[in-house]
Formats: C-alpha cells, sequence, structure tokens
C-alpha cells in the first residue's frame, strides 16, 4: 500500500502522471500497455490531464472499463461516453485499441461474458475510484459477485439509478500490475480509512480489494488515516 495526499486542485495532474508514468513503463518492459478506466468526476479530470502528457504511444496500449451502467455508448451515464469526450478524442489511440463494454445488451450474462473474453490476464494499469459506501468498479458491500474467484465480469445491480451494470470482480483488481485508486472529498474519509487500516473486510468495503495499490487522495479523504 503507497498513499500520496495531494491539494484537492492538483490531484487530477498527479493522477496523470502516474498512469502516464505506469504505462510507459509497461510499454518499455514488454511493448504493450492495458489501460482499464473507471468513471466518475475525479478519474475524469485526471483523464483530461492524460490527454495533455507527451509521450505515451497510444498506438501500444489497450483501453478497457473496470464497469459499465446498462446504458447505450451515448448516454450522458455511460462511462465510455465520458472517457471517449475526456481522453480518447484526444489523443492518437486507434479506434481497435478502445474496448468498450457492451453493457446496453438485454442479455447481461452475454454481455459479461463476451467482455471477460476481450481482458488480458493482467492489467498493466488499473484505475479505480472509491463511493462513499465503500463501493469500488460497481462491486457494492454485499454484492454476491465480491465472493467471485473464477469469472473476470458479472451482471451486478447498484444501489442507485440506473441499477443494472457489468463489473469487473476481485480477481481482476488483485491481479493488476498497477492499481491506482482516486478519492476527494470528506465523504470518502470513512470508507479510505476502513479500506486501509482496518481488518480487510471486502464485503463491507469492497475498494479494501485495493488496498495494496497506489491511493491517491486530498487532505480531506486522508483525515483519519492520521
Amino acid at each position: 500500500m503507497t498513499t500520496e495526499v495531494v491539494p484537492s486542485n492538483e490531484i487530477a495532474k498527479v493522477a496523470a502522471e502516474r498512469i502516464a508514468d505506469a504505462l510507459k513503463a509497461a510499454i518499455s518492459a514488454s511493448g504493450s500497455a492495458s489501460l482499464a478506466l473507471a468513471g466518475g468526476t475525479t478519474p475524469r479530470a485526471a483523464y483530461e490531464a492524460l490527454a495533455n502528457i507527451w509521450g505515451i504511444d497510444w498506438s501500444k496500449v489497450s483501453v478497457y472499463f473496470g464497469d459499465e451502467r446498462a446504458v447505450p455508448p451515448t448516454h450522458p451515464d455511460s462511462n465510455f461516453a465520458m472517457a471517449q469526450a475526456a481522453l480518447f478524442s484526444k489523443v492518437k489511440l486507434p479506434e481497435a485499441n478502445i474496448h468498450r463494454i457492451e453493457a446496453e445488451n438485454p442479455d447481461q450474462e452475454a454481455a459479461a461474458r463476451a467482455y471477460e473474453a476481450l481482458l488480458p490476464a493482467r492489467i498493466s494499469v488499473l484505475v479505480l475510484g472509491i463511493g462513499e459506501d465503500g463501493h469500488t468498479a460497481s462491486l457494492f458491500p454485499g454484492s454476491p459477485a465480491l465472493n467471485e474467484r473464477t469469472r473476470k465480469v458479472l451482471p451486478v445491480i447498484g444501489p442507485k439509478p440506473p441499477p443494472q451494470r457489468l463489473s469487473i470482480t476481485p480477481p481482476v483488481i488483485e491481479a493488476a500490475a498497477v492499481c491506482i485508486v482516486l478519492a476527494t472529498g470528506a465523504g470518502k474519509a470513512e470508507p479510505v480509512r476502513r479500506a486501509l487500516k482496518d481488518a480487510l473486510d471486502i464485503h463491507t468495503t469492497p475498494s479494501g480489494l485495493a488496498r495494496n495499490g497506489l491511493w491517491l487522495l486530498d487532505p480531506a479523504a486522508a483525515a483519519l488515516l492520521v
């Protein structure tokens, strides 16, 4: 576990730098990199900053998503639509390298199995957020998906609309080469403390799955770690 406490107005820039460094290192080591994205306001700002960083060979980066709501790719609630506007449209990322979750498919099980077939065995750089309830990706407290040890992607139900979603499972998070968790605001302080300091209980605080990652926090989110 590594934590960095960063001023709120700098967290997007620092997150972008950490993501870029990890992508460059993966490309240098193996010739390619995989990047899995989170949704949310803080990640969006990080992706916008990432688009301005020089030196990433985007032709060697394959992009995936940690979760997606069951909406079309142009819907305002779509993580893909957000990433398209914040990042994909601004960098030289080949369209064939973008792997969106086809969560609008009415057959959620088929969509989940199709997406897990696309995922690499180990994601180079996994970006996650954390909710005020302690969830990450679309793994919410008490979700049966938290018990999964074989499947990589499952249909899940979230507590807020739209409820139907697809999410990566614990083994995907645990296997990621680099996991970067972004959290800002006082509302995240309690779940951050539980995820990083309490006895690990992923059923009450699913974000604890990323405990060994790099946590980028603003002072408000880090307030209870002392």
